[in-house]
C-alpha cells in the first residue's frame, strides 16, 4: 500500500486478521445454523423447507444488496460501508435471538432478523476482497496470499460452524442466534481499531461515468467474468446443498446428533479449509496456475459428488467422497477470488467483486431449499445434476477463460 507521498506502507498483520474476521463472522452467521435446523424444526414446529428458508432469506437479502454495497464502497470507501453493515448484522442476530427466546411463534420474526443479517453481510464480506486488492495494489503475490487467508477464514468459519452451532444449541437451542451478534461485535471493534483504508487523492467518479466504466469492463471482459460467476454459484450450490443433506442424514440415517454431529459435519469442511489455504499460498497470481486449478477442481468435484447420494447409508464412504468434494471446492474458492481481484481496475473492483459475491450467494440461497425438496425421493438427481453442471463449466472455462488475453488486459488497466 502506498501513502500520499508515494512511499510504501506496510500492511499490518492485525489489519489482515481484522479483515479475515469479517468473512469468518458472516460465515458463522449462516453456516452455524445448519446443524441446528433439525432442532429448530421441532421447537418452532416448521417443515424442512421452512427451516431451509432461514438460510435462504439471509442469502436473498445479500444477493439483492451486494451490488449496491459494491458501488458505495467504490464511491465512498470500503471501511465506511463495512462498519454499518457489521452493525446491521449485530442487530439482526439480536432480533432473531430474542424472537426465538420470547415469542411463542417466532418464525417470521426470525426471518426478519435473518434478512437484516443478510443486508449486513452484503456490505461486509464482499467488500473485503476489493479492499485487499487496494492494500496490495500492484503486488499480485501478496494479494493472492492475503486473499487465500481471507478465503481460508471463510472456510475455517464453515469448519467451526457445525461444531459451535451444535455446542451452543446443546445448552439452549436459540443460543446460536445470540452468538452471531457477539461475534459481529468483536469484528466491529477489530475493524475500528486496526483497519486503515488506503488514502486516495483522486475524487470520487460521478455515477454516470462510473456506470459507463463498469459497462465497458463487462463488455471487454464479460465472457470470462460470466464463467467465473457461474463457477461461484456452482461451488456454493453444491456445498450448501451437501451440508444441508448431511445435517439431516446424520440424524435420520445414522442417529448422530448434537456436538458429535457437529464434529462429523466438520470433517469435509476441514478438508475444504486446508485446500483453500494451501491453494491461496501456491497460486501467487499466476494465471496459468489459476486456470489449471479451476479445471482440476471441477473434474474432481464432478467425479466425487455424483456418488454422495448412493452412499448415504455408508457413513465412512459418505465422509470420504464429501471430503474429496470439499478439497476440490476449497481449492476453487481462492483462485476464483484471485482471478477477479487481480485483473479488474481498482475503480470498478468493488462493484465487479460484489457481483461475483452476489452470484455466490445465489448458490447459498438455492442449495438448501432445492435439497429439502429433492431429499426424500430424488436425492440422486441433485448430485447427478451437479456432476453434469461441473462438466459443462469445465468446457466453458476451457473456451472462455483465455489467460493470455486476461493478462494483457490487466496490464493495460494498470497503465
Amino acid at each position: 500500500m502506498q501513502n500520499n507521498s508515494g512511499k510504501e506502507e506496510k500492511v499490518s498483520v492485525l489489519c489482515i486478521i481484522s479483515l479475515a474476521s469479517i468473512p469468518l463472522v458472516m460465515t458463522l452467521g449462516n453456516s452455524m445454523l445448519i446443524p441446528v435446523l433439525p432442532i429448530l424444526e421441532k421447537k418452532v414446529d416448521i417443515s424442512s423447507f421452512q427451516s431451509s428458508m432461514i438460510i435462504t432469506s439471509y442469502s436473498i437479502a445479500a444477493i439483492l444488496l451486494i451490488p449496491v454495497a459494491g458501488y458505495l464502497s467504490d464511491r465512498f470507501g470500503r471501511k465506511i460501508v463495512i462498519l454499518p453493515s457489521l452493525i446491521l448484522a449485530f442487530i439482526g442476530g439480536l432480533i432473531s435471538a430474542f424472537a426465538s427466546w420470547k415469542l411463542d411463534s417466532p418464525y417470521f420474526v426470525i426471518i426478519i432478523g435473518r434478512i437484516l443479517q443478510g443486508i449486513g453481510a452484503a456490505g461486509a464480506m464482499p467488500i473485503v476482497m476489493p479492499l485487499i486488492g487496494d492494500l496490495y495494489k500492484g503486488d499480485d503475490e501478496k494479494t493472492s496470499a492475503s486473499l487465500g487467508i481471507i478465503e481460508t477464514s471463510n472456510t475455517f468459519g464453515k469448519v467451526l460452524s457445525p461444531i459451535l452451532g451444535a455446542a451452543f444449541a446443546a445448552f439452549l437451542w436459540f443460543l446460536p442466534f445470540f452468538s452471531i451478534s457477539i461475534f459481529s461485535l468483536i469484528s466491529i471493534l477489530l475493524v475500528i481499531f486496526f483497519v486503515k483504508s488506503p488514502k486516495e487523492k483522486a475524487p470520487p467518479v460521478a455515477f454516470k461515468d462510473f456506470v459507463q466504466r463498469v459497462k465497458k469492463t463487462f463488455k471487454e471482459e464479460g465472457k470470462w467474468l460470466f464463467v467465473v460467476f457461474l463457477n461461484g454459484i456452482y461451488v456454493m450450490l453444491v456445498l450448501f446443498g451437501m451440508l444441508f443433506f448431511l445435517s439431516e442424514n446424520l440424524e435420520k440415517a445414522h442417529d448422530i446428533k448434537g456436538v458429535k454431529k457437529g464434529f462429523v459435519l466438520a470433517i469435509p469442511l476441514l478438508m475444504l479449509c486446508i485446500a483453500s489455504f494451501v491453494t491461496g499460498r501456491k497460486i501467487k497470481g499466476d494465471l496459468k496456475a489459476i486456470k489449471r486449478m479451476i479445471l482440476i477442481s471441477l473434474v474432481i468435484t464432478s467425479i466425487s459428488i455424483v456418488f454422495v447420494g448412493f452412499l448415504k447409508e455408508n457413513l465412512i464412504f459418505l465422509l470420504v467422497v464429501t471430503s474429496i468434494a470439499g478439497i476440490a471446492l476449497g481449492a476453487l474458492l481462492p483462485v476464483l477470488d484471485a482471478i477477479i481481484t487481480e485483473n479488474i481496475r481498482k475503480e470498478e473492483r468493488g462493484t465487479v467483486t460484489s457481483f461475483y459475491s452476489s452470484a455466490r450467494f445465489i448458490g447459498v440461497a438455492a442449495g438448501p431449499p432445492i435439497m429439502s425438496l429433492l431429499m426424500k425421493n430424488n436425492l440422486n438427481a441433485f448430485y447427478i445434476a451437479s456432476c453434469v453442471l461441473g462438466i459443462i463449466l469445465l468446457f466453458l472455462v476451457i473456451k472462455f477463460i483465455d489467460i493470455q488475453a486476461i493478462g494483457q488486459q490487466a496490464k493495460a488497466n494498470a497503465k
